[in-house]
């Protein structure tokens, strides 16, 4: 498989042969999200199109602190006019992100907000630390959460607190987000990116191609169902993995109760 390669200046990446770490790299601006870092993500989407891997997302440290993500760079976003809008600069590359054909994993320290808390949405799965600052503070600067968050966010935690977050300026921290399922684990900074990659572990057992087309059929509309279940489940029924998945684990389910089945001797004698 080809590796990704490039000049990157808002992103650091790190490449393994089944996921892809991508750390948001510009701590100067709290990682605020601007048009060389959209650039950036979408290379990383066109690679990862090319050869599918799952992808880590996380921030970095700015001012001692870890942050993933502060929002949208404002002295961009103040000049950008109504042809910007219409070209979804950031919405265009977070639903890329959302449709890549692994998941998507994003790990969360610090603020997330605007932009940078749509782009957690957009992954598959979220954890984050105790730190967590989520929100979309976009109306009180004169704008919409355009890039996901106005729709997203009420498929993820539902209407009332999504409504409480986009209209009314709320803040989540890392409890609220947890009991909100928003995020499903909740490590110390310094376990947050390993806990991202056990994650990714756990993962990547699993059958690629079955795991590929599982997230696919999960995002289906309801009107595709059930026969697009019916229809991936024919393709992976003549998969070669699934015989040879299957097969070991008939043959460990043997091996099993062959063991079970030996009296207490020979079970002595087979630990000697």
């Amino acid at each position: 498989m080809t590796a990704l390669t490039g000049d990157f200046t808002a992103l650091r990446l790190e490449e393994r042969e089944d996921r892809l770490h991508v750390v948001l790299d510009r701590p100067a601006v709290r990682n605020a999200i601007d048009a060389t870092m959209v650039g950036e993500l979408h290379t990383v989407c066109a690679h990862l199109e090319r050869t599918p891997k799952i992808l880590i997302l996380s921030g970095t440290e700015a001012g001692g602190r870890g942050i993933f993500a502060s929002g949208a760079d404002i002295a961009q976003l103040r000049e950008r006019r109504r042809d910007d809008a219409l070209a979804g600069i950031n919405s265009q590359v977070f639903d890329r992100i959302h449709k890549l054909p692994m998941p998507v994993i994003a790990a969360i320290d610090g603020y997330a907000l605007g932009g940078g808390a749509e782009l957690a949405y957009a992954a598959d799965f979220r954890i984050a630390t105790p730190h967590l600052k989520l929100g979309q503070p976009e109306t009180g600067l004169g704008i919409i959460a355009a890039a996901g968050g106005l729709w997203r966010l009420k498929e993820l935690v539902g209407e009332p607190v999504a409504l409480d977050i986009l209209l009314a300026g709320r803040i989540l921290d890392a409890d609220e987000a947890l009991a909100l399922h928003l995020v499903t684990e909740l490590h110390e900074p310094a376990e947050l990116v390993p806990a991202a990659h056990a994650l990714a572990d756990r993962i990547a057992a699993q059958d690629p191609l079955a795991v590929r087309i599982s997230k696919r059929v999960f995002a289906a509309p309801p009107s595709a169902h059930p026969h697009i279940d019916e229809l991936a489940q024919a393709v992976l029924f003549e998969s070669p993995a699934k015989f040879d998945r299957m097969q070991a684990f008939l043959d460990r389910r043997e091996a099993r109760r062959s063991t079970a089945g030996q009296n207490p001797t020979q079970q002595t004698q087979q630990t000697k």
